[in-house]
């Protein structure tokens, strides 16, 4: 068999096929010892400029119509619905942190992720379920797909936004830091644990004041002056 029956028999199967094919699914269907990704480069470089171009998407390729003529082949006559904010949020948080459980996603985010949000996305086909984690439970977790790769035109995941392109194009400007603290008085900042986690103490032989009883306080005063109360006792002992 010659070199170009072979180069034809990938070319026919690339154009055949409605998903991106993978070196060793090509070599399954040529005569063993044929040298796939040396056809792959060579029909890259004869198709490029042309009206349909070859391209790699996650370690396989597929026939994409070139770029600059896809408005052409545009039509759009559904009206899809959009995702919602929690939905791209969670789709960016597995997209950068993959393989990430349920958890994880609520952790990064700080707030509890509904189920329906992971269901719209499993929808879409962008994410799918990854392997659970040998720990306690062994929760579930998620990772990109293909198909992700795909609509958004990426080769591979290391083709995603760094935080320097990010930041160049505003998307980090409201992203509260992970070590975000919280400002109590007088320009004195504690960081949020402590609040909830400090031990509070009190002086038991302070006479009690004979004005007016003042207005109870809300409980995260509270835990406000029990803080500087600790405080103080803290700068007294050393």
């Amino acid at each position: 068999m010659s070199d170009m029956h072979e180069r034809r028999i990938v070319e026919a199967l690339l154009f055949a096929s409605e998903t991106p094919i993978g070196v060793s699914a090509l070599a399954e269907r040529l005569p063993e010892g044929t040298d796939v990704k040396a056809i792959l480069s060579s029909l890259k470089e004869e198709y490029a400029g042309r009206g349909a171009v070859l391209v790699e998407v996650g370690g396989k390729w597929m026939f994409r119509t070139a770029e600059d003529l896809g408005f052409l082949l545009r039509k759009e006559v559904v009206v899809r619905r959009k995702l919602s904010r929690a939905a791209l949020e969670t789709l960016a948080i597995i997209a950068y942190h993959q393989p990430v459980s349920r958890a994880e996603i609520e952790e990064v985010r700080g707030v509890m992720v509904s189920k329906g949000t992971i269901d719209v996305l499993l929808e879409t086909g962008w994410v799918k379920m990854g392997r659970r984690r040998q720990i306690p439970g062994r929760p579930l977790t998620y990772i990109t797909s293909e198909a992700f790769l795909t609509h958004f035109g990426f080769a591979d995941l290391g083709d995603l936004p760094g935080a320097e392109e990010l930041k160049a194009a505003g998307l980090l400007d409201s992203v509260v830091p992970l070590d975000f603290e919280k400002e109590i008085e007088e320009g004195e900042v504690i960081p949020s644990e402590t609040v909830k986690n400090s031990d509070f103490s009190f002086d038991e032989d302070e006479p009690e004041s004979e004005s007016e009883p003042e207005p109870e306080p809300e409980p995260y005063e509270k835990e406000l002056q029990a803080v500087e109360t600790a405080g103080e006792e803290s700068d007294a002992q050393g």
